[in-house]
């Protein structure tokens, strides 16, 4: 197995991933990436086995987690109740109440807000130059999943707030700032969520929070911690990584003079796959595993490159080429497997709306400035988009 360097806040490497996943992938399907003392896997085959593989977890074994410093703990006990970061039997008992809350008709019943949002966010761009992200991909999400939730949308900047300084704990390179941001964070956020919940357990409403105290399976039900980490996890996954998708999207688009005309539901896919939002996913081992040509061995840890997927030759055709008409992208920006995002069918329809509301009403829309990427690894979005109409 080739070992590679590259640090991910490395500034060539911020604003191109995609050559050094290239340079991984070509190393073969597996490769071990120096920097984070990890072993990695580069390709589509590699990252979806591993994803699928029930040998291969979230959780690292019990004999193996590391002590939480004190001082981090207020933020570790609300991941100790997600179930991103569960695996059976917990995940399953977590996700199936969840899955009874979060429908498909809920999620459908959201269509027309979401396009009378959009429209009311372009309606107030200026006229001179603008800040897309600011303007459009950021508040549209949270006021989404504020409407779903039934938390005022008013919130909205006080939400945003809480969110981006919990998933800095997340990002390559955080500092003791970043962490003592990320505390304070969680606590006001589950203080604000522990009340509301009280709140509707008393007088339920037709939001997702008195549908996810009300989902019951085999008698159980969501401890109120259970509820609060979820509405917590629902916000921040689910916004923060709209907010680059669109971003990213947007961009992707304007660079090649592509825009939207046919199925928005292919062009979605082809924007996820060609500048994915999340870039890497780390999965334990659960007993030893020969995969690849590697033995992998019970505590270690995975590296998923998703961000290297969508650009595998191996799956789709002339990767690095931006095409608003191919057919089946194919990109793991969801993930797969157990994990698979619950909020797929959102972000989807989301995104779908917001890019036909976008470039209909501003078909002249034009880049203002080169883009940047923000050093935000192992999240890959933009420190801003400048446009002008």
């Amino acid at each position: 197995m080739q070992h590679l360097s590259q640090s991910p806040t490395d500034p060539g490497f911020v604003q191109d991933p995609y050559s050094f996943y290239a340079r991984a992938r070509a190393a073969g399907p597996l490769v071990h990436w120096d920097d984070y003392n990890m072993v990695c896997a580069t390709t589509h085959e590699a990252v979806n086995t591993i994803l699928r593989d029930r040998r291969f977890g979230r959780e690292a074994p019990e004999e193996m987690r590391p002590e939480i410093p004190a001082h981090l703990a207020p933020f570790y006990a609300v991941e100790a109740h997600s179930m991103l970061e569960l695996e059976p039997p917990r995940h399953t008992r977590l996700r199936g109440l969840v899955m009874r809350a979060f429908t498909s008709r809920r999620i459908a019943g959201l269509k027309d807000g979401i396009g009378e949002l959009c429209h009311e966010l372009i309606d107030a761009f200026p006229d001179g130059p603008f800040d897309l992200l600011d303007a459009y991909a950021r508040p549209l999400p949270v006021r989404v999943i504020a409407r779903l939730l039934g938390v005022p949308e008013e919130m909205g900047p006080q939400l945003l707030q809480w969110s981006n300084a919990m998933v800095g704990m997340y990002m390559a390179g955080r500092t003791a700032e970043d962490e003592a941001a990320a505390v304070a964070a969680t606590e006001d956020f589950v203080a604000f969520m522990r009340d509301y919940v009280e709140a509707r357990r008393s007088d339920p409403h037709d939001d997702l929070i008195t549908s996810l105290i009300a989902a019951e399976e085999d008698g159980e039900r969501l401890s109120t911690d259970e509820l609060i980490t979820t509405s917590i996890l629902l916000l921040n996954a689910g916004h923060e990584a709209t907010v680059h998708s669109l971003g990213n999207a947007v961009k992707s688009i304007l660079e090649h003079g592509m825009a939207p005309a046919g199925d928005a539901g292919a062009l979605v896919e082809e924007c996820l796959r060609y500048d994915a939002p999340l870039h890497l996913f780390t999965r334990h081992v659960y007993e030893t595993v020969e995969l690849f040509g590697h033995e992998f061995r019970r505590g270690d840890e995975v590296g998923l490159m998703l961000g290297s997927v969508g650009r595998d030759a191996g799956v789709n055709a002339d990767p690095d080429r931006f095409d608003a008409t191919r057919q089946a992208p194919v990109h793991l920006a969801f993930g797969a497997g157990l994990h698979f995002c619950v909020g797929a069918p959102l972000a989807r329809m989301e995104m779908a709306i917001a890019l036909e509301s976008l470039f209909a009403r501003c078909p002249g829309l034009a880049l203002e400035e080169v883009p940047r990427y923000a050093d935000i690894y192992h999240f890959h979005g933009l420190e801003r988009l400048r446009l002008r109409r």
